[in-house]
């Protein structure tokens, strides 16, 4: 599917102080509607493409289904472009408080149950899941090259899923953050691949809502190439899931529950790291591995 169209501009050059006209292109933003159960309709901004792993991702993370066997249909009708029509076992899937319109931007945000969602998540324990630190500061590697729309128009976020050695499983664009990470969970749901002992690398900022997509998906291990936010690391941490940020070549920083990463012996023995116990901890580790090299 062509998710780019082209785009008249002007290309306005400060050093040579000139412009000129040119092509660009354009990244693709339309709406999808997401029908469940007959009853309600809920239409997301996104990037077309992967609409079925889109919708499944979406009733998963959304607390609508609690795994694949609930969705009983999951249908594109061609009838109605743009619409993906989904049946579930759940007779609370239709209830869901939440605001009929998704913008690419939006994750918890328009939820009136958002503190019951956070109270029934159940914390991600996945036992002897650990990570090489070469594992973390890889992934951005492996991601960006095959981050093909980002390429061409600079506008979309990447999700993907990796498993313990590093090796991803697949990869998503959207233009939406929250559209990206539904898009690859959504596709791992579809394939019978469980994702509670995989990791998810994320192109852009960690929020509140991706760490509950997260915790919904059983994902113990969340990377990205940039920061989080204080509630993430808090959720975060509270769900028993592994935060780090700032994933580069020279290294990273680590969040919450450091256990599931390895790191160089000569950093456990000379640094001794804690476990997290509130934002000092891992202030203190950034500045130990800064002092290494990995930051």
């Amino acid at each position: 599917m062509d998710n780019t169209t082209q785009c008249r501009v002007t290309v306005y050059n400060h050093s040579g102080d000139a412009a000129a006209a040119s092509e660009r292109s354009v990244i693709v933003e339309s709406a999808l509607v997401i029908s469940v159960n007959g009853t309600s309709d809920y239409t997301i901004m996104r990037t077309p493409g992967n609409d079925r792993e889109l919708a499944a991702g979406f009733l998963l993370t959304e607390g609508m289904v609690e795994s694949v066997n609930e969705i009983l249909m999951l249908k594109e009708c061609p009838q109605a472009p743009n619409t993906i029509r989904t049946e579930t076992s759940n007779p609370q899937a239709e209830s869901i408080n939440r605001n009929l319109v998704v913008s690419s931007s939006c994750g918890l945000c328009g939820r009136a149950d958002m503190d019951l969602l956070l109270d029934k998540l159940g914390k991600v324990s996945e036992e002897g899941f650990q990570v090489s630190y070469s594992v973390i500061y890889d992934i951005p590697k492996r991601v960006l090259p095959a981050q093909s729309l980002f390429k061409v128009t600079g506008a979309t976020h990447a999700a993907a899923l990796f498993d313990e050695s590093g090796e991803v499983f697949v990869l998503r664009e959207d233009i939406g953050r929250h559209n990206a990470m539904d898009k690859a969970i959504g596709a791992a749901l579809l394939r019978g691949r469980p994702t509670a002992r995989m990791g998810v690398f994320l192109s852009g900022r960690v929020s509140l809502e991706l760490v509950v997509k997260a915790a919904r998906s059983g994902i113990p291990l969340m990377v990205s190439v940039s920061a989080p936010t204080d509630a993430a690391v808090s959720m975060a941490d509270k769900l028993g899931i592994t935060l780090t940020g700032f994933a580069r070549e020279s290294g990273f920083t680590i969040y919450t529950h450091p256990e599931r990463v390895a790191l160089p012996e000569a950093v456990r023995e000379v640094y001794r790291l804690p476990r997290y116990g509130g934002i000092a901890a891992p202030l203190a580790q950034a500045r130990n591995m800064a002092q290494l090299g990995f930051l």
